[in-house]
């Protein structure tokens, strides 16, 4: 079994940043999709980021510009910078691969962007 657990979440201001990182516990970045998801409150988790096992990434149109998708194999960490934050963007961020026929979920890690 994989755990991954989120951190660097926080409050910022409108048009400041943060660098959300996952730890996986072992080597799986290099090997299977990473996936960033948030949900706002009342709202249903969305698809914000993917990292695919070669490095590529994709976005959503919500996000795309001002998000980028990253990862360190050697250290089993995928990260999400997320650039010029709007209130919108306020919600737990989580990160997901699957293992087989599993999602592997982390714990979620608060953003909270004030206006």
């Amino acid at each position: 079994q994989v755990q991954l657990v989120e951190s660097g979440g926080g409050v910022v201001q409108a048009g400041g940043s943060l660098r959300l990182s996952c730890v996986a516990s072992r080597n799986i970045t290099s090997t299977r999709n990473m996936y960033w998801y948030r949900q706002a409150p009342g709202q249903r988790r969305e698809l914000v980021a993917t990292i695919t096992a070669t490095g590529r990434t994709s976005y959503s149109d919500s996000v795309k510009g001002r998000f980028t998708g990253s990862k360190d194999n050697a250290k089993y960490t995928a990260y999400l910078q997320m650039n010029d934050l709007k209130p919108e963007d306020t919600g737990v961020y989580y990160c997901n691969c699957w293992v087989g026929s599993s999602q592997v979920w982390g714990q979620g890690t608060q953003v909270t962007v004030s206006s």
